[in-house]
């Protein structure tokens, strides 16, 4: 009797077990979004300085194109229209496409056709792997990427993230880029190794035209920097180091500290640091020449982080100007979905109308 008992018991154990693990991968499967977007392509004018406006393919109108912020696990479908005279994609960089999906990578005559001047292309997608990811054109990249704009970063909070990511209070997403200013009203050219590369860009724009990144003693600060260019910088941070926590969007067995990274064109860093040292303290690329405007210094690759109740020197140079508190997306990143950023938008191109001869 004691055994069928236990035997029964043990049953019941099993069933209460299953039953138990059932519940949870139905409830998580339960708790992912799905999530339509709707993204154009358009030619617009970005004023990347004073000196420099430079025609790109925004998407949505803006450079850096909108964020996208999902979960993993969640769904996601983008309808994308071309509304520029050039075919595009776009692929989703370190999207794990599976099975038939495969389709939806983006790269034209391997996954799809580009998307024809006027046309609308769909693409589905599970967000996975968790992290920071990108997406960007795959149509003529050493023009589009290198120079037009044509990149957004793709944020997959984790299901489970680390005890240091936990922690952070402020986020922010810092994008890399160079620009030929010869062909800055020339698309469709550009993009070759013989290009002379003058202009050095933070999020689509260069000193003076960046922004502080303003934080508050106490605060764990994550930087999420993204390789969107064609060039490696070396971002260093003034003042403070660094715990570099992820390589790709994927955590690092075991995150090191520095004060100065290089980050190639693709790649993805994520720094993680607590704001301990009140004070303005530059952050820039320790390139020389990514510090310069048409080879002038100050320029590029510079920002500060700024810390709250510190009186800047009278000569600061971002003393007067009306701050953007999402120029780094520090605020998009605490929401979900497709953020777009009015502050980020260029000049939309208008078509030249062509006249006909009466006959």
């Amino acid at each position: 009797m004691d055994i069928v008992h236990t035997s029964k018991r043990g049953q019941l154990s099993f069933l209460a077990l299953l039953f138990t693990f059932m519940s949870v991968f139905v409830f998580g499967q339960a708790q992912a979004k799905e999530y339509t977007f709707n993204m154009n392509i358009q030619a617009v004018k970005i004023k990347v300085n004073d000196q420099l406006s430079y025609t790109e393919f925004a998407y949505n109108g803006q450079v850096p194109g909108p964020l996208i912020h999902v979960k993993e696990g969640d769904d996601v479908t983008v309808n994308v229209t071309n509304l520029t005279e050039l075919p595009h994609t776009i692929h989703w960089h370190g999207i794990y496409h599976r099975g038939e999906n495969w389709k939806n990578d983006g790269v034209p005559d391997i996954n799809q056709k580009a998307i024809a001047p006027g046309a609308t292309y769909t693409y589905h997608f599970k967000a996975e792997p968790s992290g920071t990811l990108w997406y960007h054109c795959h149509v003529n990249v050493n023009e589009h990427v290198a120079y037009r704009g044509m990149w957004g970063a793709l944020i997959i909070d984790p299901k489970n993230p680390t005890p240091l990511e936990k922690t952070v209070t402020k986020d922010h997403i810092l994008m890399f880029s160079e620009y030929a200013s010869a062909f800055k009203d020339k698309p469709g050219f550009g993009g070759t190794p013989t290009d002379v590369i003058d202009y050095y860009g933070l999020n689509g724009r260069a000193f003076p035209n960046t922004m502080p990144i303003r934080v508050e003693k106490g605060d764990v600060v994550r930087l999420r920097l993204i390789g969107a260019g064609g060039g490696t910088h070396y971002l260093h941070t003034h003042g403070h180091s660094f715990m570099v926590t992820h390589k790709d969007g994927f955590p690092l067995p075991q995150p090191y500290e520095a004060d100065t990274i290089a980050v190639g064109p693709g790649e993805r860093y994520d720094l993680i640091y607590t704001a301990n040292n009140p004070g303005i303290f530059i952050m820039h690329d320790h390139v020389d020449m990514h510090v310069t405007n048409d080879g002038k210094y100050p320029g590029g690759v510079i920002t500060v982080m700024e810390y709250k109740g510190i009186k800047p020197q009278p000569f600061y140079p971002w003393k007067d100007v009306k701050y953007d508190p999402d120029f780094f997306f520090q605020q998009s990143l605490q929401k979900y979905g497709l953020i777009e950023q009015p502050n980020l938008r260029g000049k939309v191109i208008k078509k030249k109308r062509r006249h006909r001869r009466n006959q």
